[in-house]
């Protein structure tokens, strides 16, 4: 097993995301004859064109919705779009997401709001977005049409060590989140903008990524993290059936020359998966849509058509 303090780094790459807190239109109230449910554990936005067909756009853990801000703009024409940004990242007020578990709940109220719209969108998730997205479709297969998932894997425990489990994967988890909550401010900051360079290469996303880390609720964005180092989702890979595309990333100056063993970690991970596609974006980093913008948008409005 590695050292608490390596893995303490990789944990801080994977889980600082990115995006600073643009403004945006709040979700519209219900239509007549549609439920009144408002979430508590996020907010969403309410963009594009009524009545064309929706998309659903999730961000990663301490990031906003601007993440997707290139997409929406992309996509507005034909689509009516819905950004979720939750409560506690990039400058939210924490909410109900400041005690107890986060995940579970989120996509609870996801499922709870899509149903009182009558809406059946296409998801796209980024890395923790992604995950909620396979935890909403395990747990509600018929709330979405298909998913889009970005750089994520049904357990980021694998990135650590091929023979992880929920389990032995804990006492670490724990540990990085504990010393990360006692991190003075100005050291949390250092190690954020260290992380960050690990998760874009793009000048300018790093800027952005760096930033929402920070604005984010400690406490919010450390406990996600470590449920989301003790969420296993592959035992539940076979049963799901909703079709989904997986883009990964490779950059060969920060995973080597062989892409080998980054295609033989995410196609293993979704071996049994029925549905599942996936596509590496190559001279990238985890943040696709910061590094290969044209791949990425090419890649979404191909994948959102009906």
């Amino acid at each position: 097993m590695k050292t608490i303090k390596t893995i303490q780094y990789v944990a801080s790459v994977v889980l600082v995301m990115a995006g600073i807190l643009l403004l945006c239109a709040p979700a519209h109230a219900a239509a007549p004859g549609q439920s009144a449910f408002q979430p508590t554990r996020f907010t969403m936005t309410d963009e594009g064109t009524p009545g064309k067909p929706d998309v659903l756009m999730i961000p990663g853990l301490a990031s906003s919705w601007s993440v997707f801000d290139a997409e929406a703009q992309l996509l507005a024409p034909n689509y009516h779009l819905h950004r979720l940004q939750m409560d506690g990242f990039a400058g939210r007020a924490a909410g109900p997401n400041a005690s107890g578990p986060i995940l579970v709940p989120v996509v609870e109220e996801i499922h709870q709001y899509l149903a009182a719209r009558h809406m059946h969108p296409v998801m796209i998730g980024h890395s923790l977005g992604g995950l909620l997205a396979l935890m909403l479709v395990d747990a509600h297969p018929e709330d979405v049409s298909k998913v889009l998932i970005v750089d994520t894997l049904p357990f980021y425990g694998l990135v650590f060590d091929p023979q992880a489990t929920v389990e032995n994967a804990k006492p670490q988890a724990e540990a990085i989140r504990d010393q990360m909550l006692k991190l003075p401010d100005d050291q949390f900051a250092v190690g954020a903008g260290m992380a960050a360079s690990g998760m874009v290469k793009d000048p300018e996303g790093l800027k952005l990524v760096k930033a929402s880390s920070i604005a984010s609720d400690r406490t919010v964005f450390l406990n996600a993290m470590f449920e989301d180092l003790q969420t296993d989702l592959r035992p539940d890979l076979p049963k799901i059936k909703t079709p989904v595309l997986v883009l990964y990333p490779y950059d060969a100056t920060l995973q080597g020359p062989d892409p080998a063993k980054v295609r033989a970690l995410y196609t293993g991970a979704y071996s049994t998966m029925p549905n599942a596609t996936l596509k590496e974006i190559d001279d990238s980093r985890h943040f696709i849509m910061y590094d290969q913008p044209a791949r990425f948008d090419l890649a979404v409005e191909a994948f959102v058509k009906p």
